[in-house]
């Protein structure tokens, strides 16, 4: 039997593969190009194809591609063979740097928010050595940027990219008012936590909302949902595990580091969780993860649903995002530490954190901004859409006695002062963990709680770099001119955190109550996608993206018109699909158990007359009653779908979401009402009680 080690990354041309098939000067080139971050050269880019090619053909691959990210929020990839044809009628297998560096896929279908005509098909692909090649299905996979032929970025892996470079340039300028002369660049990591849903795949087909939507649009409370707690990390049933275990084999082949499994709190949904990495890698992991999930699923006769909120009335699923900065010399800048100075260095680090958080708590709803996590985000099973921060009693009351001026509990009876007294020691679990906040420190990271399942973990994390990044260089700014380090330091830390401490809240985000505080201390509840799209594009959040050259102003605007196009779509799909259950699926079936008891009473009455049949003829009624109000929402709803022809932009996700969806829950009540009553046989597709206990 194969032990872990001797296949973990047997897929992936990692630096192991790189060391062992490359001649000496040639991989410590290539190690230098990536460190430095300069254009490759071709000669070193010719002998590392070869070398790729060979390994890959000698693991059975025939083909190659270009793996990148673009503005769909899943990959693509377009395939090319090695075969090269020989004047004599044989083929050579050839692989050049030149088709190492770069490709020329076809971007004229995928999103692009305006940046391109649709007739403007040319589009660029850039090897990203930062991110390991893999093989998939006998495949070179090589990770790219993608971007026009103007040179905007078309992707996601891109702009991550800059916003590293941001944070990394930014956090080493201040490191070095703090001594660490020794460190040339700082990493942001990320470990994303994935929860899913998985279904029996026949039953899965027949529901045309799962295939179109990944959501249910109907479905009544089944008689047991999550209310007995006992799905929560309780055993994992044989067809479920068989599955975790095949999952992990095919993510250990190439190299993603499957750490966590488990079953989570409603019937049928589980959770994967992967150990932290730099978050290039955690982002082409964790698209891996969704892809391969998927794939797996099939295998074993399942569906795995990403959708964020795939059944009504039991927990959704969402994608923690463990968020981090280290240094090259391996020094965690959210460690508390023990020392003094050490101290000093995470609280200011922290309070740039906590600063950023606060002034762009709009650009962070916005990155977890989706019809699908709409469903989820505020309904006691998530954080709701206001964006918080949780530090944790003592970390709070430290930085409280610092900005007031007093002594720290039974700690430490000196008044503190930044790098004059010593400040305790911070355990790095001094308290109890807050599920609810949005936004939680939890020892050595901050947990953004936010995301939606199918989420792409980019968008996030770009946004995280960039604030902080220029939370980072305004501190610099005061510390580089000053006379009195410790003094100006100390300043910084207090009046950062007087200033930005509402956004700070330790008790529970799910409360009512919260809502009402949140509101009085001035905090943004953006409710929906259309409430916080704009905000993408607002002046001071523009400024910043292109401060740092994350976003040019073009791309900005066609990552917003992409965000707003998606919502709109989503929700028009979801409505036309709505209609068609209803008109080809539900009304024929309630009319048709409905007609069942009409002729049973008339067959009774027949037999003898003075039968009262209160039964079927209040049932009729009933189903007669809820027939013609279903009919007539749905058909209320089709106008409304055809006017929302007219609209465009913000205007028409706003349309989308006060009208479409509104009618569509109006009628789904009365859809669910029906299912509570007609029998089996009749009701045309699975319930929910079948779906969430049949695996």
């Amino acid at each position: 039997m194969d032990t872990i080690s001797s296949y973990f990354g047997s897929l992936v041309f990692n630096d192991r593969i790189m060391q062992e098939s490359l001649p000496q000067d040639i991989y410590k080139a290539l190690k230098k190009t990536v460190r430095d971050g300069k254009d490759l050269d071709i000669t070193i880019a010719n002998a590392v194809a070869n070398a790729m090619k060979e390994w890959a053909i000698g693991l059975g691959a025939t083909h190659y591609t270009h793996w990148f990210q673009p503005m769909t929020g899943i990959t693509a990839e377009k395939h090319e063979s090695f075969v090269s044809p020989t004047k004599d009628g044989r083929v050579l297998m050839v692989f050049s740097g030149k088709e190492l560096i770069k490709g020329e896929p076809d971007a004229s279908s995928f999103p692009s928010g305006g940046l391109r005509a649709t007739f403007e098909a040319r589009g660029y692909t850039a090897w990203d050595p930062t991110s390991y090649a893999f093989i998939k299905d006998n495949t070179l996979c090589i990770p790219t940027a993608f971007c026009s032929y103007s040179g905007e970025a078309l992707d996601k892996k891109t702009p991550l990219l800059r916003s590293m470079e941001a944070l990394s340039d930014s956090a080493v300028r201040l490191l070095r008012l703090f001594g660490k002369t020794d460190v040339k660049r700082v990493i942001t990591t990320a470990g994303p936590e994935q929860e899913y849903f998985l279904v029996d795949r026949e039953l899965y087909l027949k529901r045309k909302d799962l295939v179109h939507c990944g959501r249910t649009l109907v479905g009544a409370k089944p008689p047991k949902g999550q209310e007995l707690e006992d799905h929560y990390f309780g055993p994992i049933r044989p067809r479920v595990s068989a599955y975790m275990q095949d999952l992990d084999r095919e993510l250990w082949k190439l190299g993603v580091y499957a750490k966590t499994r488990h079953n989570e709190v409603a019937p049928s949904q589980h959770e994967l969780a992967s150990v932290y990495e730099t978050s290039n890698l955690a982002v082409d992991h964790n698209q891996l993860i969704m892809e391969i999930m998927k794939k797996i699923a099939d295998k074993h006769g399942l569906a795995c649903l990403l959708h964020e909120k795939p059944f009504a009335g039991v927990n959704g699923s969402g994608k923690h995002n463990n968020w981090s900065m280290a240094t090259d010399t391996g020094i965690n800048l959210l460690e508390p530490g023990d020392s003094p100075i050490d101290n000093a260095q995470f609280l200011i680090f922290l309070v740039a954190v906590i600063k950023a958080v606060d002034e762009y708590q709009d650009l962070l709803r916005v990155s977890v901004a989706s019809a699908g996590n709409d469903h989820r985000l505020g309904a006691n099973e998530a954080p709701p859409a206001i964006v918080s921060m949780y530090l944790g009693e003592e970390l709070t009351e430290i930085l409280d006695s610092l900005a007031n001026g007093t002594a720290y509990g039974a700690k430490s009876r000196k008044a503190m002062a930044l790098g004059v007294h010593v400040l305790p020691p911070i355990p790095r679990d001094s308290t109890d963990r807050n599920r609810t906040s949005p936004f939680a420190f939890t020892g050595n990271k901050f947990e953004f709680r936010m995301l939606g399942s199918s989420f792409s973990v980019s968008g996030p994390n770009i946004i995280l770099n960039t604030i902080i990044a220029k939370e980072l260089d305004e501190f610099s700014d005061l510390l580089e001119g000053t006379k009195d380090f410790k003094k100006t330091l100390a300043k910084i830390v207090t009046d950062t955190y007087l200033a930005h401490k509402r956004i700070v809240f330790n008790g529970n985000n799910y409360s009512d109550e919260w809502v009402k505080e949140a509101e009085a201390r001035g905090l943004l509840n953006l409710h929906s996608t259309p409430d916080s799209l704009p905000a993408f594009i607002a002046p001071k959040n523009e400024e910043v993206f292109a401060k740092y050259k994350v976003f040019s102003s073009s791309e900005l605007h066609s990552r917003y018109d992409i965000l707003v196009e998606n919502y709109i779509k989503t929700i028009n799909i979801e409505a036309l699909t709505f209609v068609e259950i209803i008109r080809k699926q539900v009304l024929p079936a309630a009319s048709a158990f409905s007609a069942k008891y009409a002729a049973e009473a008339v067959t009774k009455r027949s037999l003898d007359p003075s039968l009262a049949v209160t039964m079927e003829k209040t049932l009729v009624k009933r189903f007669s009653d809820l027939e013609d109000s279903l009919f007539a929402k749905v058909e209320e709803l089709d106008d409304t779908i055809i006017r929302l022809k007219g609209l465009s932009g913000i205007e028409a996700a706003r349309f989308c979401r006060d009208e479409i969806l509104a009618r569509m829950q109006e009628a789904r009540a009365m859809s669910d009402e029906l299912e509570g009553f007609v029998g089996q046989g009749y009701w045309p597709f699975p319930t929910y009680g079948e779906l969430l206990f049949s695996v």
